[in-house]
């Protein structure tokens, strides 16, 4: 298993990505010790004395006006751990909870919140050895941290909650146990601390981000194979159009596309005498679309990477300062705008390719493949209703598009009176993702059959590599079968990565 050692406030997108396709597990820089044991002698400090601090020695919320004895406190921590886990829902994916594990250490790890370091010891051991809560994936509105499932997360390292240990589910003391750990009883504010904070909501969003990315990928190779397929024409590829406006993402994907159809024998066929002026817009203003896409994305992918290294709960200990204050670091409206951009640039690409699918079925615009890329059609239907699954795929995810971070309600009796709603914000991306990489799988399927039929032409070979990989799993559509195999093999070509592994092309990253 791969380890990797964190910089608190210095993590790289690709450390973060390798935490969750990678499972990896995760250490703090040592260098960040001294600062997280000041601020939990700070707490300790505070712990001791009359003056109420919130979240120290007072209740939480609308309660925080209630002053809590010195003796009770390791009471209130674990009070509010139990009385916060009311998540509901499927249980989160292993990796994300891994990923929402390594974020918290991140935010621990910038000696503002006040922990003891062997709370951040027995996390990463849980990291290593392979302890994962069992976290429900509803419950919090990204505000006032993600409070539900941060507090099942925090259950196992108090002996409570339930885990996963080597493909078994345990209660969390159990699985603890039986991977040579114990639980820490928590002290002042260190249950806040788990709590508050927005690394469910961030984890989702960084999961979504790394997907939709990778989608960007497949898009720019599969739609130079419907442009191929169509005959399209790659002067709107030209690049002094794409300096002249300006945009990076529209200047890489017009590069990438016009190295992925470079040497087509398809092209250069209908270079001369084409009778069509100008190709849809599905065709001619990919890069535009695409492009803005991935400049979106990246700004998502700012902001994101920000949150990942902050520190995010409430109160917060400035040590040099000598002040435990309280704040709203906890609240997610960044995550929650990110999670809406990615939310939408994702529908775009969607949209985009679906109007391409739509164009090389319909034998009145894909300039002479036969009606749904059927050698006989009639007696079959070929993609004809492949096309229209897609239709559904699209719609859903313009639905599911729509902003979530515009609907705030009010919690904890109006006390947290505007919230982010970005955990749902983010959480709805997988789903969106899934959506698209059916779409996009269908898509190759039918610019690989549209290219079959203009052999003896020959694509570029770039796309007969990415045709060839295609193969290995979906025969050639000649006559109707039994279809679902189909699309789910070339939805996984697209999710898992191995469509563009196959291509020795350069494509754009996220950075």
């Amino acid at each position: 298993m791969t380890t990797l050692t964190l910089a608190p406030g210095q993590a790289t997108l690709p450390q973060l990505e390798t935490i969750y396709r990678d499972e990896a597990s995760v250490i703090l820089d040592p260098t960040c010790r001294p600062a997280v044991e000041a601020a939990a002698k700070r707490i300790a400090i505070a712990a001791a004395g009359d003056v109420p601090v919130y979240g120290v020695n007072t209740g939480f919320g609308k309660l925080a006006s209630l002053k809590i004895k010195s003796e009770d406190t390791a009471t209130l921590q674990r009070n509010l751990i139990l009385s916060h886990c009311c998540g509901v829902g499927n249980a989160m994916p292993r990796r994300m909870v891994r990923l929402m594990m390594s974020l918290k250490l991140l935010s621990f790890g910038r000696g503002a919140s006040g922990v003891r370091w062997q709370l951040i010891e027995l996390m990463q051991d849980m990291l290593e050895k392979g302890v994962t809560p069992v976290v429900p994936n509803q419950g919090s509105v990204g505000a006032s941290g993600d409070l539900a499932p941060l507090s099942h997360m925090t259950a196992v390292v108090i002996g409570e909650g339930e885990a996963e240990y080597k493909g078994e589910i345990l209660p969390g003391a159990e699985a603890l146990a039986k991977a040579g750990l114990s639980p820490i009883e928590l002290g002042p504010k260190e249950g806040l601390a788990f709590i508050n904070g927005t690394q469910f909501s961030t984890a989702y969003a960084l999961a979504g981000l790394f997907e939709v990315w990778r989608a960007v990928r497949n898009a720019l190779v599969i739609s130079a194979m419907s442009t191929d397929a169509i005959m399209g024409s790659t002067a709107p590829l030209q690049p002094e159009i794409h300096a002249l406006r300006g945009h990076r993402g529209q200047i890489e994907a017009a590069g990438s596309m016009r190295e992925i159809l470079a040497q087509s024998e398809i092209r250069e066929s209908h270079r001369d005498d084409d009778t069509r002026v100008q190709d849809p817009y599905c065709i001619r203003c990919q890069p535009q679309v695409t492009g803005a896409a991935m400049d979106v994305l990246r700004q998502a992918a700012q902001t994101l990477l920000i949150e990942a290294n902050a520190a995010t709960d409430n109160p917060l200990v400035l040590t040099e300062a000598d002040m435990i204050v309280s704040g709203g670091n906890f609240h997610a409206e960044p995550v929650g705008f990110a999670a809406d951009m990615i939310a939408l640039a994702l529908s775009e690409i969607g949209a985009i390719s679906q109007r391409r699918i739509a164009l090389m079925v319909d034998p009145t615009l894909s300039f002479d493949l036969p009606p749904f890329l059927t050698p006989e059609p009639g007696l079959n239907s070929g993609l004809m209703i492949a096309e229209v699954t897609t239709a559904a795929l699209m719609s859903e995810n313009k639905h599911l598009a729509n902003p979530c971070v515009t609907d705030s309600t009010p919690t904890s009796a109006n006390q947290e009176d505007h919230v982010s709603m970005a955990a749902h914000g983010a959480r709805r991306l997988a789903r969106m993702v899934e959506n698209l990489n059916h779409i996009l799988g269908v898509e190759l399927l039918c610019a690989a059959r549209g290219i079959e039929f203009r052999a003896p032409l020959q694509t570029s070979p770039l796309l007969q590599q990415a045709i060839a990989r295609l193969r290995e799993d979906v025969s050639s559509l000649q006559e109707d079968r039994y279809m679902a195999p189909d699309l789910k093999a070339a939805k996984e070509l697209v999710a898992s990565g191995a469509l563009l592994n196959a291509l020795n092309a350069s494509l754009p990253g996220l950075n």
